[in-house]
């Protein structure tokens, strides 16, 4: 695994990692709140089924720098494009997967940029702008769409009490309590400007919703392959292929049993599985480089 830190604009560096150096890309966006430290358990798989893993900490997360504004996602999709292209050097189609937060990111990336890749990974949270993330909106399940939204309060609220509020919220969400690495995110989020950095997250969902519906309009359903990854015992699980087949075309559904939300930590072999039997039908049609700075 090698770490790295890119410029992406004045203001704002991104860290992330390369492990590995296989013949095909595939970019892993972390949710919130959570760091590249999410797909710890996913990328020895993946490095294994002939991937080069290139895992960021998005804007505002974990090493990266945390300006007070761009928690748009097409923004945010903006910062990945020019970490992959400009920085890194990717040529090709590569293969793009998030989960939570970062399919958010990931959907707005597949929108902009549609030429850049050759599958889509999504897993388990809904698209603003969807019919799905609308219905959702009012269950009592997701209240904290609403808290994280607010400004201002959340930040009063949870200030030095970061742990604490990172350990309900894993563990509302999980079958497994042990499976996230606690002491890592509550780290990460206790430092200054961290958790309202996620929060922004939160309150830029409205203008999400915008930009995806125009988007939506504008270019039509997505045509790259998807696949849409739920967790059995989770708010968004069961609907994911449903909320897909809103904004796709050629999607294909995957519920992993007995996995709540954290499904790459709670289940990281599943969701190795589905996603190496999701790509391996056009592996071999043409392999894909990255350029990576030398420390």
């Amino acid at each position: 695994m090698k770490h790295g830190m890119a410029d992406i604009e004045p203001g704002l560096r991104l860290h992330y990692t390369i492990t590995g150096d296989g013949p095909r890309t595939i970019v892993l966006l972390h949710g919130f709140p959570q760091t590249l430290r999410e797909w710890d358990k996913v990328t020895p798989g993946l490095v294994d089924a002939g991937f080069t893993v290139i895992a960021p900490d998005y804007r505002g997360a974990g090493h990266s720098w945390r300006p007070a504004g761009g928690y748009d996602k097409r923004t945010m999709a903006q910062d990945i494009r020019r970490l992959v292209r400009d920085h890194l050097g990717v040529e090709g189609p590569f293969v793009l997967a998030g989960h939570d937060i970062g399919l958010m990111v990931a959907y707005a990336y597949a929108q902009r940029y549609r030429d850049d890749l050759s599958h889509l990974v999504v897993a388990d949270a809904p698209i603003p702008g969807t019919a799905v993330f609308d219905r959702l909106r009012s269950d009592p399940r997701v209240w904290h769409f609403a808290f994280h939204g607010a400004r201002d309060l959340p930040e009063l609220l949870v200030q030095g009490r970061e742990r604490q509020y990172l350990q309900f919220f894993f563990d509302a969400r999980t079958t497994d309590p042990s499976a996230t690495d606690l002491d890592v995110y509550a780290d990460a989020y206790a430092a200054p400007g961290a958790m309202r950095a996620g929060f922004e997250l939160y309150r830029a969902f409205e203008q999400d919703a915008q930009d995806n519906r125009a988007a939506l309009a504008a270019g039509g359903k997505l045509t790259v392959p998807v696949l849409a990854i739920g967790g059995e015992i989770s708010t968004t699980g069961p609907l994911m292929e449903e909320m897909l087949r809103e904004v796709a075309e050629d999607v294909t559904g995957r519920v992993i049993p007995g996995t709540a939300h954290w499904i790459p930590e709670e289940n990281p072999a599943a969701f190795v599985e589905a996603v190496v039997a999701f790509v391996a039908p056009s592996a071999q049609e043409g392999a894909t480089s990255t350029s990576v700075p030398v420390a």
